[in-house]
């Protein structure tokens, strides 16, 4: 499988497609213009497999049987293509889009419909996916069926003329136009090829004679599973070693969106992967068959999956009135036992369900590869859902490396992303150790630009992090982009401290301020316990319907019920009226402290904090976050003040320059 893809030649194609969805400007909206082009697209790309097959069933029949006529032979290849053990697939009419574009065009919808109609059930399922039927009505209202027809009656789709890899490309590229159309959110992106096979190679997925299976939660356009397929292809160098990927490797995967549902089984029908499942639906919540949004199809005791890869979708929301967080909370004591990510980002909530399909150890493992933004590295604070995930995760030390990839590497996103490679198998030289790849420079500029994807990585710059990969464990190794922690290493302490504040002369400073809460002996008994300083309250109190003023100051080894009964009465039910209380006491502030763990706490806090503290608490819970930015910080000292100011003073005098000019 080559990697590299002819980018002009499928530009000068998507270019070609992208102009028929602005044909239908004025009369669809922007964000229907997908369903009137992607269906037509994998109908066209369905019908080149098919006439080609046809080709090659006839001259195979004719070189058998050379005294057919040709009405005799187009009715044998019809009946051998109707066989689902001869073709993967099959249409039992004559139509074609030519055919039916050039017939009568009073019949145009008519033709049309009994040609989509013809297709085999597995054809018909796509179809329905698109819901393109009703679509097909809305185009002959607008009066769109004849040109969309007359635009792909003759499109050069078929497997000879675009490989599943640059079909996929174009797939891949037209949703990003059409996310862009229509608004999508940024989180809808699609993985580029280099980053899948990078991923699959840091898997190191083998073939011999067994099963292997691979899996992906959120499979989109079913891009990871068929790189990993066709990567594993690539590798055989034997036919009998391809017949063992053929025959072994069985790819599974479940995807939301029915568009993106529906292209994924058209790519695994033309490739005629019969062993492949992909169902549709929420990977994230239970399935039930009555429901109208179908759950994880792929949750019973047997799926366990030997490799498992996924981009899942950045920053979705899953929870609130637009989610599906009461369907999620279901899994909380299985799944999800960990804890549940804040509800506008999902991220993690992929990495459970891939975790909770591992294979056990015993009988060979699981290995896994996720990409993920910077959110699920550090998002949520100690004891909150994604810290208590990142410490299940460590503290069963199934994360093997995080590989720190290069920006602008994605078509509808410029950040910066993070390939995490978790497994329950680690060999000896990886337990108890966390790999981190600082992998940011590896990359080369894109020829052109596609959308936000400025940067690529080629042969050479994956090469340069698997080697780094499988050497970096071994004692000695020693290169700056690659470090080794423990899970520990990863982990903080949050110590809740109270400490007094002082005033600009170092000294005690205090506060006045009202005092909000029931003014009783019991509350000031506890203020007298926590400050145990010097406290005063200030009293206005209603006495015969004129207000007065009633100090009482309060030493730390005073009895407060003493003092106010010498105050206000020797019974609380004979008080004067109080109207209003300020209390004046020492100022002190409460903070977090965020503490390596391994660090004496009380050692820390003295040093830090230079006030004297009153008291202070650890969390219950230690908190988690891999920071790989600070572990890879390279100081960069500033440019000097006289170099700034050549600067300036060069620019100021190309300003002056350029209003001379302006002024003749």
């Amino acid at each position: 499988m080559a990697l590299s893809l002819n980018k002009p030649k499928l530009d000068n194609l998507a270019n070609e497609i992208w102009k028929s969805a602005e044909r239908l400007r004025g009369k669809f909206k922007a964000y229907e213009y997908q369903s009137v082009i992607l269906p037509i697209i994998v109908i066209r790309r369905l019908e080149c497999v098919l006439m080609a097959w046809r080709e090659a069933k006839s001259a195979e029949v004719l070189d058998k049987r050379p005294k057919l006529t040709a009405k005799e032979l187009a009715k044998l290849v019809k009946e051998l293509e109707l066989n689902p053990k001869q073709s993967p697939f099959s249409n039992k009419t004559a139509w074609t889009l030519r055919k039916v574009y050039e017939d009568d065009h009073a019949l145009l919808e008519e033709n049309f419909r009994a040609y989509i109609n013809g297709f085999s059930k597995n054809v018909d399922d796509i179809i329905e996916h698109f819901n393109y039927r009703a679509t097909i009505g809305v185009m002959v209202k607008n009066n769109r069926l004849a040109p969309i027809l007359n635009q792909y009656k003759e499109l050069a789709l078929g497997p000879d003329q675009l490989s599943g890899l640059e079909m996929g490309y174009i797939y891949e590229e037209l949703l990003r136009r059409f996310s862009e159309q229509s608004g999508d959110e940024a989180g809808e992106h699609f993985t580029p090829r280099e980053v899948i096979r990078l991923m699959v190679e840091l898997l190191n997925i083998s073939v011999a004679d067994r099963h292997v299976s691979i899996y992906d939660p959120a499979c989109g356009t079913g891009g990871m599973l068929s790189v990993a397929k066709e990567h594993l292809l690539d590798r055989a160098t034997t036919p009998a070693q391809r017949a063992n990927v053929d025959k072994f490797v069985t790819v599974h995967g479940q995807e939301l969106s029915p568009t993106n549902y529906a292209i994924c089984q058209a790519d695994l029908l033309i490739k005629n992967d019969q062993q492949a499942k992909i169902f549709l639906g929420n990977s994230l919540i239970p399935h039930d068959p009555h429901s109208r949004e179908p759950g994880d199809q792929l949750a019973g005791k047997a799926d366990r999956f030997n490799y498992m890869l996924s981009n899942p979708p950045f920053g979705v929301t899953w929870g609130g009135k637009d989610g599906y967080e009461t369907e999620a909370r279901k899994l909380i004591k299985t799944r999800y036992k960990a804890g549940l990510p804040r509800v506008n980002d999902g991220a993690l909530l992929f990495l459970q369900t891939m975790l909770a399909k591992m294979i056990d150890p015993a009988e060979g493992g699981s290995r896994i590869a996720i990409v993920f933004n910077g959110s699920p590295l550090s998002n949520g604070d100690c004891g909150s859902g994604e810290s208590e995930i990142r410490r299940w995760i460590l503290e069963n030390d199934w994360l093997d490396a995080i590989v720190m990839l290069p920006d602008q590497l994605f078509y509808n996103t410029g950040i910066f992303t993070y390939i995490w490679l978790l497994r329950n198998d680690k060999p000896t030289s990886h337990k108890g150790r966390v790999m981190l790849i600082d992998a940011r420079q590896q990359y080369e500029k894109e020829p052109k630009a596609f959308g936000s994807k400025r940067n690529r990585m080629v042969d050479v710059h994956r090469q340069w992090i698997e080697t780094r990969y499988q050497k970096g464990w071994a004692k000695g190794f020693d290169d700056s982009n690659v470090k080794l922690f423990k899970a520990k290493d990863f982990a903080f302490h949050k110590v809740k401290v109270v400490f007094w504040q002082t005033d600009a002369n170092d000294q005690p400073a205090t506060l006045t301020e009202p005092y909000e809460k029931a003014f009783t002996a019991a509350n000031l008994k506890k203020e007298q316990e926590f400050y145990d300083s010097d406290i005063s309250f200030s009293l206005r109190v209603k006495v015969d319907g004129k207000e007065k003023t009633i100090t009482i100051a309060l030493k730390p080894a005073d009895s407060a019920i003493k003092k106010l009964k010498a105050a206000l009465g020797a019974s609380a039910s004979l008080w004067p009226e109080i109207v209003s209380v300020e209390w004046t006491h020492r100022h002190y502030v409460a903070d977090d402290e965020y503490i390596p763990h391994g660090e004496d706490i009380a050692t820390f806090l003295k040093r830090e904090i230079s006030k004297p503290i009153i008291r202070w608490e650890d969390s219950a819970q230690l908190g988690y976050e891999i920071l790989p930015n600070k572990y890879f910080y390279r100081y960069q000292p500033p440019t000097p003040a006289k170099d700034l100011l050549a600067k300036f003073w060069l620019l100021e005098k190309e300003a002056e320059k350029m209003l001379e000019g302006l002024a003749k």
